[in-house]
């Protein structure tokens, strides 16, 4: 059959939106070139105007005026309505084009919980709770260890009432050893002889006789 009537030649693919959209927007920048080539004679048919006197010239000039300008009409619409075409076309594009990204994103997540639940397939719960036990058990063990090791020997057991009456009695030890007032007595003291002992006149350095001990002598009466 096939060698009788031949093959169906495949259909090719129909444009796509956005080559329909990129041929909408051409023709309508063609248009609108072509309005802006319409301002241009239409400014020039005023300033001729402005120019002439009434009469059968001007008013041909106004005609030409008048029939540029329904063409600019005209080419106005079709430029709103090629751009109008051109959006709505867009955004049938947009929600097609959304559809397809939802559809990739529901596949890539129905892929990911397909293989979360073939890894979890591989997890047991029961192994993983022995392991919490056995690991809690070595920390305790680890703790007891460190506990062996730091214990102390050949210290005497004291009571805790004799320390603290030792502390307190520590503490008014250092604080007469802190206390500085016999520093004032020896500021105070009468000062050494200048003179050996039994000499005949010992005075200090204030000039006041002294003893052989230092000491202020009592005059005899």
């Amino acid at each position: 059959m096939n060698r009788l009537f031949g093959r169906a030649k495949p259909k090719e693919p129909g444009p796509s939106l956005s080559d329909c959209i990129a041929g909408v927007d051409s023709r309508a920048d063609t248009a609108e070139k072509k309005i802006q080539a319409l301002d241009v004679e239409l400014k020039k048919c005023k300033d001729q105007m402005l120019k002439m006197r009434d009469g059968p010239s001007k008013n041909a000039v106004k005609t030409k005026a008048l029939r540029i300008l329904k063409q600019r009409k005209m080419y106005e619409s079709q430029v709103s309505n090629l751009r109008q075409q051109a959006f709505n076309m867009d955004q049938t594009n947009y929600a097609t084009q959304s559809l397809k990204d939802t559809q990739i994103t529901i596949a890539a997540m129905k892929d990911g919980v397909k293989q979360m639940k073939n890894e979890f397939k591989n997890i047991n719960i029961d192994q993983i709770e022995d392991v919490q036990d056995d690991l809690a058990d070595m920390l305790e063990q680890s703790e007891e260890v460190q506990e062996v090791l730091g214990r102390s020997y050949g210290t005497p057991e004291i009571d805790d009432d004799e320390l603290n009456a030792e502390l307190d009695a520590l503490g008014d030890e250092i604080g007469l050893e802190s206390d500085g007032s016999f520093l004032d007595d020896a500021i105070t003291a009468p000062n050494a002889p200048d003179k050996e002992p039994g000499a005949a006149s010992i005075r200090n350095k204030d000039g006041v006789p002294v003893d052989e001990f230092g000491l202020p002598q009592i005059p005899a009466s």
